[in-house]
């Protein structure tokens, strides 16, 4: 017998493993880190059209919760974001894994086999996908000012918790997609143009260079003849077609939204 999953019934077994986000700390010797099956199954996507939320099901059946989210500060921390973040797609949040245990005319039963958080009535439930971790490697010398990849280039929009940095252990969501020929287990450098008088650090325009004349030369430079910052490395976990989910394996800056990746 098959039921319509969107009136999945919750009164399930709740006998998965809590888990809740966080950054981890940089282990010693600047090694990296590589993601595990909490990261790669919690680390959320983005879409560029909306998914259905109608699927039939049977007993044995597993399952994906999903819930479409949005930024709740709504702060623009660096010019443009909100429209890059727009035509990237709509934004989604891993919420937990689901096993079929029984199923009614209308209804199912279902057990929490894993949760990255609490599931409440609205979440989304869509059949279950493999998300193999992808290859590991470790980073070897790092070059903070290594060449232009040549190729496609983006910028750091968000992150699953929208909050403005990132570091080493963390997820966030850039604008490059299977459209730029991105796929899941490519490498991506993260790296800040110098002297720029776009600051994407929460400070106002120019602070530094205009307080205490950091920067100050008898001609003044231009951000395009200096050498630009790689500050760390990572693995994309997800990729759609104008966005992509990106774990930081390395870094030794922070990392703010609106610092640019290339595809290594």
């Amino acid at each position: 017998m098959r039921a319509n999953l969107a009136a999945l019934c919750l009164a399930a077994v709740f006998a998965g493993a809590g888990v809740c986000y966080g950054q981890s700390a940089p282990p010693p010797g600047g090694s990296t880190v590589q993601p595990s099956f909490t990261e790669v199954y919690c680390s959320g996507f983005v879409k560029d059209t909306r998914l259905p939320d109608d699927n039939g099901v049977r007993v044995g059946d597993r399952f994906m919760v999903v819930r479409q989210t949005e930024d709740p500060y709504h702060v623009e921390w660096f010019k443009g974001q909100f429209k890059i973040a727009k035509a990237m797609g709509n934004l989604y949040a891993d919420i937990g894994h689901l096993r079929v245990l029984n199923v009614q005319p209308k209804t199912s039963v279902a057990e929490v086999s894993f949760s990255c958080a609490d599931m409440i009535r609205g979440d989304i439930v869509r059949p279950f996908e493999e998300r193999s971790a992808p290859p590991y490697k470790e980073i070897g010398p790092f070059d903070h000012f290594a060449p232009v990849s040549g190729k496609p280039v983006g910028t750091v929009v968000t992150s699953p918790t929208f909050q403005q940095s990132q570091g080493q252990g963390s997820t966030m969501y850039v604008n490059l997609g299977a459209a730029q020929g991105v796929k899941v287990g490519d490498y991506m450098r993260i790296f800040r143009y110098q002297g720029k008088m776009i600051e994407v650090a929460p400070q106002p325009k120019g602070y530094v260079y205009q307080l205490y004349g950091y920067g100050s030369t008898p001609t003044r430079y231009e951000w395009k003849d200096l050498p630009r910052e790689v500050l760390g490395e990572g693995i994309v976990l997800n990729a759609s077609r104008n966005a992509a989910t990106v774990y930081v394996t390395f870094s030794s800056a922070d990392i703010y939204t609106g610092d640019n990746v290339e595809i290594e």
